[in-house]
């Protein structure tokens, strides 16, 4: 048995690019050729690894399971106690997962001990990584659930290689409100979140907004060399963004071939705030006009002469056919793309059907920007005839940190109004804008809304007046609003 299995690992490692040795709980091992010794003493097979930060030696008792890429040993630890551990080949993609589910049990061992220095006296009553897709619970963020007699705190972690710390706050409302509903008997105080060092601004700016008579909120930032320390959202300074200057489309050195282009049937003009225009069908961009001239191409951008109208007309008219709502390929990648362009199209397009307090025009998008780069949704500020600013967060399918990312949009809106700065800047020319807070209206298709929306909805602070709007499932030939729920407001 101890040769078989020194057998094994030697054709693992010899087939294997990038080895690591992984045991639940700790951090990988690199398995480079001076790092590591596997020896045949007698009947025992050890195999000893290191790095600048431990060192490891097991007794391989024998080989679990054995297959490309990974290789899953019994072992023994000291105390004869058994337990697991893994070779993977970090080369092979299909393995990376059991990589990241090791990292996961590293930071969630990291995680128990911030729980039980934080909450001294308290117990730990349960902690997982472990996936929950029916209450729509990430194994990316420990969670936690801590309790003394009959009062508990919900807990959830974000770790230091994982996703958005921001997004820790999602999964940490869905399990507080899972928990409240789950353990009537106890009395669920809040929720601790944390989270790695420069990586909780979102997450603090967020809180903000959120309704603290509903829950709690603790907040910790840890660093790599183990600190860890709380912060308070309301001592964290003031929001940062910028509203940039809005300029009045003036492509003139394409007047006269951008006039032909915008009368090609299909084609729609978006004014971007650098005073250029998005030329699109059906969302999608073919074309872009600035002050420098008309280029085209859905690619790679070309400038535009009269002799291209020809092309440029076939190029619409491909877009029109193939990117049409009664398309048959819908499978084609031209009907696939962008589908929150489209659904953008579709809202500016009829506006007014969707809701008729709102002026057709101006509609800005993405102004200010938000940091994060493709967010998946889409940012647009209109205006009520009232001169109230509305929030429009557009969505084409379903994404549980909608509610969250359409508020980190709404406050950065609300930031530039209470400072006076739109008009001054150039938006909403002519009319005299309203100082109350803006309204957020989310919109998608109205099966498309994730289950968790209104679970998320009913912390935000009673301030934010919200509004999902749903839309009928052909909304791609002409939006029809299905329902419209003002906050966590459910259904019927």
């Amino acid at each position: 048995m101890p040769h078989a299995a020194q057998a094994a690992i030697e054709r693992f490692l010899k087939a294997s690019r990038r080895p690591v040795l992984i045991e639940p709980g700790e951090e990988p091992i690199q398995l480079n050729p001076d790092h590591y010794l596997l020896e045949l003493r007698g009947d025992r097979l050890l195999l000893q690894a290191w790095d600048e930060a431990r060192n490891l030696a097991r007794r391989v008792l024998e080989i679990g399971s054995e297959q490309p890429g990974r290789l899953d040993l019994v072992v023994e630890h000291f105390g004869k106690r058994t337990g697991a551990m893994w070779l993977i080949d970090q080369d092979q993609p299909k393995h990376r997962t059991v990589t990241r589910h090791g990292t996961r049990l590293v930071f969630r061992e990291r995680f128990r001990r911030f729980l039980a220095r934080q909450f001294a006296g308290w117990k730990i009553a349960e902690l997982s990584t472990e996936p929950d897709l029916t209450h729509s619970l990430s194994p990316s963020f420990p969670r936690a659930l801590v309790k003394k007699g009959g009062v508990a705190w919900a807990a959830i972690g974000a770790g230091p290689d994982g996703p958005d710390p921001a997004g820790a706050l999602t999964f940490g409302l869905i399990w507080l409100d899972y928990l409240r509903r789950r353990e009537p008997r106890l009395t669920l105080a809040g929720l601790t979140l944390l989270v790695p060092a420069d990586g909780e601004r979102t997450l603090l700016q967020r809180l903000r907004y959120l309704d603290s008579r509903v829950a709690a909120w603790k907040v910790f930032v840890y660093s790599e060399e183990g600190f860890e320390a709380p912060v308070d959202p309301a001592d964290y300074g003031n929001l940062s963004s910028e509203l940039s200057l809005c300029h009045t489309p003036a492509p003139a050195a394409a007047s006269d071939l951008l006039g032909r282009v915008l009368s090609l049937p299909g084609v729609e003009a978006v004014s971007l705030g650098d005073g250029s225009l998005s030329l699109r069908v059906h969302g999608l961009e073919f074309a872009a006009a600035s002050g420098d001239g008309l280029v085209f191409g859905l690619h790679e951008k070309r400038r535009a002469r009269q002799s291209d109208l020809a092309e440029i007309e076939q190029l619409t008219a491909t877009l029109g056919r193939l990117r049409s709502p009664t398309a048959r390929d819908r499978l084609n990648p031209l009907y696939l793309d962008r589908p929150e362009r489209w659904l953008e199209s579709a809202v500016r397009t009829h506006l007014e059907r969707i809701d008729a307090t709102l002026l057709p025009s101006p509609v800005y998008g993405q102004v200010p920007a938000v940091a994060g780069g493709e967010r998946g949704v889409i940012d647009l500020v209109a205006a009520e005839r009232s001169g109230r600013l509305a929030v429009l967060e557009l969505k084409a399918a379903e994404d549980v940190h909608l509610p969250l990312q359409a508020l980190d949009y709404w406050m950065r809106v609300k930031w530039h109004l209470d400072r006076a700065e739109f008009s001054p800047r150039g938006y909403f020319p002519g009319l005299a804008l309203s100082p109350v807070a803006p309204r957020l209206l989310l919109i998608a298709p109205a099966l498309d809304f994730h289950p968790t929306t209104e679970t998320i909805l009913r912390f935000f602070s009673p301030d934010i007046e919200v509004e999902r709007i749903g839309l009928g499932v052909e909304w791609k030939k002409l939006p029809q609003v299905m329902f419209r729920m003002r906050g966590a407001q459910r259904p019927g």
